[in-house]
């Protein structure tokens, strides 16, 4: 009996859209492959990446038999790769993985591998001019205008896979059908309002705060995610990125983004105009539904989302975010103001918090603190190269250990 092949077209698909899924056994990743395999041949996986997980990787190949495989980290155990089906090329390193997104034959890139390590992913991709459908925050956080220059010259696209930014992009669409470009002239919008679930401490007192364990923080009411988008959703960075990261993917300046605390998480996010209408995009939280939008390039079909049950009484809520609680949300609004240097400042020193907390190095209420601390002291560059911006990313890292084990 043969196995089952996820990528095997239906008779009547006869061109399937290639997709590079990078970052293939993550949350986002393993989502993506849902979609690709309820398509009907009308995506299929040509490329699969992991960091570590070797073994994972073999499951899915044989699942979904895809060209190339890419494992990041060239240290990974290889001896599960020898149970590879026949055909599949095989790749190792991240220079592997900055080349095969480049590939002209792959339709679609989807960057689902989590931190600045997508940066260089998403540059390489970008620079080759592909459809970039974006689950990585930081390239965007940490890039800035770089990557907006790379999609103004090179003609790639960039279609956003947070839930957030996709509910933005939908909203807009209706406005900007004969262009692909999230980018916004601003002459019609009031405001984009990001909502935000609140997350475990939305209820907690700044006394309390300090007191949160790291199970505390995992405990999310919504979203099952990994734990360091988790605790960043517990402070409020995630939003605080997310603010940065909505600036550069939709050309708007800072004071024209909103965030509001939405614990039911229905309403992914909304536009207000200057007419005073607001657009909103509600639906499950379901993270299949942006990724299908974005690898369809925008065109609605039949998928695995689930959908509500309208016979069902429901109730949604609205509250202004806590500032003071959640001192998160406040740097990311400087950042996204400031720009330059500032974003991958702030997303590496997180990012070195965050691990401390989950290792006990840190308190969960220290990560904005250290946060700061680490972009006050940094020199600031408004246009800055990508050479630099990788310079920048180790500094705050290695300033962050230094700050965490004082």
């Amino acid at each position: 009996m043969s196995e089952f092949n996820a990528n095997a077209p239906s008779e009547s698909v006869s061109t399937p859209r290639n997709v590079a899924v990078i970052g293939a056994s993550g949350s986002i990743g393993t989502s993506a492959l849902d979609v690709i395999a309820a398509s009907g041949g009308r995506l299929r996986a040509s490329v699969l990446s992991v960091n570590n997980d070797v073994v994972k990787l073999v499951e899915l190949a044989k699942k979904f038999r895809p060209d190339a495989v890419v494992v990041a980290n060239p240290n990974a155990d290889r001896a599960p790769l020898a149970e590879l089906p026949s055909g599949i090329e095989t790749l190792f390193g991240p220079d592997a993985l900055a080349e095969v997104v480049r590939r002209p034959e792959i339709d679609v890139v989807l960057l689902a591998i989590v931190g600045v390590a997508g940066l260089r992913v998403a540059w390489s991709a970008l620079e080759a001019g592909q459809t970039l459908a974006l689950a990585n925050k930081e390239a965007l956080v940490a890039g800035g205008s770089l990557m907006t220059d790379l999609l103004r010259t090179n003609g790639g696209k960039i279609y956003p896979v947070d839930s957030e930014h996709s509910a933005i992009f939908q909203c807009l669409l209706s406005r900007r059908l004969d262009s692909n470009s999230t980018f916004v002239d601003g002459s019609d919008v009031e405001r984009l309002i990001l909502t935000a679930s609140g997350g475990p401490f939305r209820d907690w007192s700044l006394e309390r705060l300090k007191t949160a364990t790291v199970a505390d923080a995992l405990k999310h009411p919504t979203w099952q995610m990994g734990a360091k988008i988790t605790v960043d959703s517990a402070s409020t960075m995630n939003k605080a990125l997310e603010i940065v990261e909505a600036r550069w993917l939709f050309g708007l300046d800072a004071d024209k983004i909103s965030v509001v605390v939405h614990p039911q998480s229905i309403v992914h996010s909304m536009v207000e105009f200057v007419d005073g209408a607001v657009l909103a995009q509600l639906s499950p939280p379901d993270m299949r539904l942006p990724i299908q939008l974005a690898l369809y390039e925008t065109e609605r079909r039949p998928g695995p989302t689930r959908k509500f049950d309208w016979t069902q009484s429901a109730t949604l809520e609205f509250f202004p975010p806590d500032l003071e609680r959640f001192p998160a949300l406040s740097l990311g609004f400087e950042v996204a103001k400031k720009g330059g240097t500032a974003g991958v400042v702030l997303n590496a020193a997180n990012e070195i918090a965050v691990d401390a907390f989950l290792n006990g190095r840190t308190t969960f209420d220290k990560i904005p603190v250290v946060c700061r601390q680490i972009l006050e002291q940094h020199t600031f560059e408004e246009k800055p190269t990508l050479e630099r911006i990788v310079e920048l990313d180790a500094w705050a890292r290695k300033e962050t250990e230094i700050w965490i084990s004082r």
